[in-house]
């Protein structure tokens, strides 16, 4: 399947006459940006914002338990690249997320800490779980953490897109089947129960789904960098949005505006005095964007004499 997609995108390559990892870099850019822009809206609707960012970070954890995974399948191996367990890193990466997600939601209905506490324990697991085996580890096979922390669109695989083109179909699928429901849930969990909704069901659902997501979409935004595109379009719509379906639409507008404008952006370089030049990521220049969208709108908003009305109530 993986080699079919392969062929598809070579085919497309030398139809456009483009080179190919352009091509996989704007299918890449384009499935992540609709993906969190789906996703975006509620995470900024439900406050959610740090935990999505601790979800984020539980990937450094995820990563290291698969490469620890793979090594131990394949002791001798000294390149992850040639390795036939490669799909073992993502797939427990977005397990361990899952895991960690519902663990902060589980703790959070039977203690009284606050959910930003809870958060900050876990985050703080992840990443000294990361700290403590991936350097190691990186000594045993190849792995570059500077493409894990920043990542790139252009270093995005065949199975990568595959990845992010079935994380797609299953985020709309899941939103066409329970988006009233988790909004409903969002808004007012006590009517939502009134009315038989099952709030904690949704919750654990929308965490899960924002595991995959995170985990699935780092390969081309990076660890760092992809809460900013859960984050910043969802607030600059708030900004404007004047009600919960305006802000879904219009975040799923920035995020795709600000992912292809901004590819396009990276690909010139700054000059400098001594005739050489400076190269612009993609990720930072898509994130950098993103943030002069939402000081766009947010001066849009003061101009209009409106406030940003996305707070939505969240048990998480």
């Amino acid at each position: 399947m993986i080699d079919a997609f392969q062929t598809l995108i070579e085919n497309l390559a030398n139809g456009l006459d483009v080179p190919i990892w352009d091509v996989k870099a704007v299918i890449a850019i384009t499935l992540v940006s609709i993906v969190c822009g789906l996703v975006g809206s509620l995470v900024v609707g439900n406050r959610m914002a740090f935990f999505s960012d601790a979800m984020a970070h539980t990937a450094f954890a995820g990563a290291a338990l698969g490469v620890l995974t793979i090594l131990i399948l394949n002791p001798r191996l000294t390149a992850l690249d040639s390795s036939p367990h490669q799909w073992v890193i993502p797939v427990v990466m977005v397990a361990f997320g899952a895991i960690t997600g519902t663990a902060i939601a589980f703790f959070r209905e039977r203690t009284s800490l606050s959910a930003d506490s809870l958060i900050g324990v876990f985050f703080a697991l992840a990443v000294g779980f990361g700290a403590m085996l991936l350097p190691e580890l990186s000594k045993r096979v190849r792995f570059d953490p500077e493409q894990f922390l920043f990542g790139s669109p252009v270093y995005a695989t065949p199975a990568d897109l595959l990845f992010l083109l079935i994380l797609t179909i299953v985020t709309v699928a899941f939103l066409l089947l329970r988006f009233n429901s988790l909004m409903f849930a969002s808004f007012n969990p006590s009517l939502a129960r009134s009315r038989r909704v099952s709030v904690r069901l949704n919750n654990y659902l929308f965490i899960i789904l924002l595991a995959l997501v995170v985990n699935l979409s780092i390969k081309a935004v990076g660890v760092l960098l992809i809460n900013a595109l859960l984050v910043v379009p969802a607030a600059a719509a708030a900004n404007c949005a004047r009600n919960l379906r305006q802000m879904f639409l219009l975040t799923l507008s920035i995020n795709l505006g600000c992912g292809l404008i901004g590819y396009r952006i990276s690909q010139y370089e700054i000059p400098m005095a001594d005739g050489r030049s400076i190269p612009l990521r993609p990720s930072g220049t898509i994130i950098i964007l993103s943030v002069a969208c939402f000081f766009a709108t947010f001066l849009y908003a003061t101009l209009r004499g409106r406030k940003a009305a996305h707070g939505i109530s969240c048990e998480c």
